[in-house]
């Protein structure tokens, strides 16, 4: 049985998954990255990671028959380079994709993580049925992947889908990409704390208050549970979260007119909450000119969404070999 490797390579953490030809997950793992010590210590570690795991499941290094990698960029993605990446600062110039071919000895892809996670739900999630898709990763930042006629947009560059740093908000909050405004500076998991810890430093009544007096920070998970209190604050708070995100929403549908945006990350951890924020505010901006039927919906797939999609990438290039 040929298998295909998928690995989702964070800073802190690489997750490696074995699949079947049909994407069916046989077996995977996670083990720590350790960027620090270069990118060949990394690479080892990946296929020591995933020998190990094939040995656990009774297979071999040789049943692999191709490799799927999504990493964080910015990265050349046709010649399978990291060109450096804040989270892994000695990852820079790196050949990783060339670096895993010759360690395992079988062709290899790489991708930028949020598109392995999008092309995962796209093939096994929340767009399985549709042939137009957008996706937007909701955690620290915000990431996004786009898909068009059943094919990842990349852009001339390899950097198209920065879908967080589109500017909603012109002159707005100053955003960590250094633009004023952005989708990420409103309406990510950091920045919905930090508003929150501003207005309450501001003066400003709420329970989260005694959070940050007691703890000397606010999360994003306090923000919601002192909504879920009905704390007005945290109310105004993820209201403008919610909007934000909608007003991308409606900004996705008319550029590229997707059957379905989906939302994935850590900060959908919130629940229903905030998607029916989405869908609340998507429709009050939305044009009246004509009935939109986009599907606006969380994701399916979890933690393992990029490492079904870099497996299935994987696949695509062994067939075209």
């Amino acid at each position: 049985m040929d298998i295909l490797v998928g690995v989702d390579l964070g800073g802190t953490n690489v997750k490696l998954g074995c699949f079947d030809e049909r994407l069916n997950l046989l077996c995977k793992t996670s083990a720590a990255t350790r960027a620090d010590m270069g990118p060949e210590t990394v690479v080892a570690r990946i296929v020591e990671s995933a020998q190990t795991l094939l040995q656990q499941n009774g297979s071999s290094l040789e049943a692999v028959s191709a490799v799927g990698i999504g990493a964080p960029g910015p990265a050349d993605l046709t010649e399978g380079i990291i060109i450096a990446s804040p989270n892994m600062p000695a990852f820079r110039n790196v050949p990783l994709r060339g670096m895993i071919e010759g360690r395992f000895r079988r062709p290899a892809v790489l991708e930028y993580d949020a598109n392995a996670a999008c092309w995962g739900e796209f093939v096994r999630g929340a767009g399985a049925n549709v042939r137009d898709m957008v996706f937007f990763t909701l955690g620290t930042g915000i990431g996004g992947g786009i898909i068009i006629d059943g094919r990842l947009v990349h852009g001339c560059g390899d950097a198209a889908a920065e879908l967080g740093h589109m500017i909603i908000h012109p002159g707005g909050r100053v955003c960590g990409c250094g633009q004023k405004g952005c989708v990420e500076a409103y309406a990510s998991a950091s920045s919905t704390a930090s508003r929150a810890m501003e207005s309450v430093r501001a003066g400003e009544e709420s329970g989260l208050k005694d959070i940050l007096d007691k703890t000397g920070e606010i999360t994003c998970r306090d923000v919601y549970e002192q909504l879920a209190a009905g704390d007005g604050l945290a109310r105004r708070i993820t209201d403008l979260t919610a909007e934000s995100l909608a007003v991308a929403c409606v900004n996705m549908l008319h550029c590229v007119e997707p059957e379905v945006i989906v939302f994935s990350g850590g900060m959908i951890a919130a629940g229903q909450v905030l998607l029916d924020g989405i869908r609340h505010f998507f429709h009050k901006h939305i044009w009246s000119l004509k009935a939109e039927k986009v599907d606006i919906c969380f994701a399916t797939l979890g933690e393992d969404a990029g490492i079904i999609g870099a497996a299935a990438l994987a696949n695509e290039k062994r067939r075209q070999i």
